[in-house]
């Protein structure tokens, strides 16, 4: 005996893909205003400036941080974007951080991993927009500035890059990468690094 074939109303149908569409749009993909910093973030900028032993747990709490939206939906579609980015896929990437950059404009993370995807897909234009967004929100985004520095040297821009690089060592002087670019447009024309 065959089970009888179950009867989906169409009006019913259309109600529930309703409800589930405005649950889904209310819920935790609301825009939102990134997470409040911990109250000690300027202590952590000035141990990170440091030359002791402190500045990794610094830049540690600093970038753990700047990954908090607010939301934990967003803040997953940071970490899926980020692991798209990490894998090589920047169409995935990018549609990720898309989405977390249209429901959460006001997240520099966001930004910031949205313009590394654009770069890392040969996109420089969009790249440098989504820079420029996520430096307005947080000006001391070190990631951001070294990538802006790298995509002006990059560029033929060599003034510009080296001040960019500088300009990041400010906020934060343990980065290899922009150590290694200020060095090399620091060095006389004629000689390698």
């Amino acid at each position: 005996m065959r089970a009888p074939k179950p009867q989906f109303h169409p009006v019913a149908t259309a109600f529930a893909a309703a409800l589930l569409s405005a649950a889904l749009a209310a819920a935790p993909l609301a825009a939102q205003s990134p997470a409040e910093p911990p109250d000690d973030m300027e202590a952590l900028f000035s141990e990170l400036a440091a030359d002791g032993e402190g500045w990794m747990r610094a830049q540690s709490d600093i970038e753990r941080a700047w990954s908090r939206s607010g939301s934990a939906a967003l803040d997953l579609l940071l970490m899926r974007g980020e692991s798209a980015l990490d894998a090589g896929d920047t169409a995935a990437a990018i549609g990720h951080l898309t989405a977390l950059t249209d429901h959460a404009p006001d997240f520099a993370a966001g930004w910031a991993a949205r313009a590394a995807a654009f770069q890392m897909a040969g996109q420089t234009g969009p790249a440098m927009a989504d820079l420029a967004r996520a430096l307005q929100l947080e000006p001391r985004h070190w990631p951001s500035i070294t990538l802006l520095a790298a995509i002006l040297e990059d560029s033929g821009d060599s003034a510009r890059a080296l001040a960019a690089y500088r300009e990041s060592l400010g906020v934060n002087p343990h980065q290899p990468d922009a150590q290694d670019g200020a060095a090399r447009l620091s060095a006389p024309v004629g000689q390698g690094v």
